[in-house]
């Protein structure tokens, strides 16, 4: 599913039935009540968002999920000697490459962290492929990222500078919901997502480093990975991760 081929929510479809208008005349009666395109992911909407945000105070559910960390790599020592404007405008180009990406292969963007993303993917939009989706989402982002960057070390004068992206990818049960009391934050947590914050730490430059569970679902996009152990931080076992 493109981003272009999108008409209608594929969320509250897929949740609920309804078709929500996203684009096109029939969305206008829409917008004017204020049922838009989600900024998590445009093929969503906000009903989705009222939703998860409402519904899921009274109750987190457990889903099956893959989650996705891709981190710019050198943005400190960067952050250093840029200008605000200058490392504003880095992230904002890390943003929207690493978003247009994650939609591609119908992620939720949950989050930017400083010089991260963290994204969902089957859930709303469900996929039984969802591995492989999120497999597909990380190799498009370095894909993207090296054309970007050419321009980016142009622009700001950054000949020398890694700006690399390393990227974490696992799979597995995770609980998603709206966590926390006086601030109330609607993501996903559990081992799942710690192991792919974790891999990411782990990756090279322009590496995408991801789990077993991650390799024995999407093989098909994997043929040829080999394994390699690593001792993540906070992990007490080594950990098998696979390059993608």
């Amino acid at each position: 599913m493109t981003l272009q081929q999108a008409r209608i929510c594929i969320g509250c479809w897929q949740q609920m039935h309804l078709p929500v208008p996203l684009r096109g005349v029939l969305s206008v009666p829409f917008r004017a009540v204020g049922i838009r395109p989600s900024k998590m992911n445009p093929n969503t909407c906000t009903v989705c968002e009222l939703m998860f945000t409402r519904v899921m105070r009274a109750r987190k559910i457990t889903i099956d999920a893959t989650i996705l960390f891709a981190d710019l790599r050198g943005y400190t020592t960067l952050s250093q000697s840029l200008s605000a404007d200058a490392i504003s405008g880095l992230l904002d180009a890390f943003y929207d490459e690493c978003a247009g990406a994650i939609w591609q292969y119908d992620g939720l963007l949950n989050k930017t962290i400083g010089d991260a993303v963290m994204a969902v993917f089957n859930f709303p939009i469900q996929s039984e492929d969802h591995a492989k989706h999120a497999v597909r989402a990380a190799r498009e982002i370095l894909k993207r990222w090296r054309i970007e960057r050419e321009t980016l070390v142009e622009r700001f004068g950054l000949a020398g500078s890694d700006l690399g992206v390393g990227i974490g990818v696992s799979s597995g049960e995770l609980s998603f919901g709206e966590f926390g009391r006086s601030h109330r934050d609607l993501t996903a947590i559990g081992t799942v997502v710690n192991t792919a914050s974790r891999a990411q730490s782990a990756a090279g430059s322009d590496q995408i480093l991801v789990t077993q569970d991650v390799y024995q679902r999407a093989q098909s996009d994997l043929a040829g990975s080999q394994a390699k152990t690593y001792q993540l931080k906070g992990f007490q076992e080594p950990i098998e991760l696979y390059a993608a």
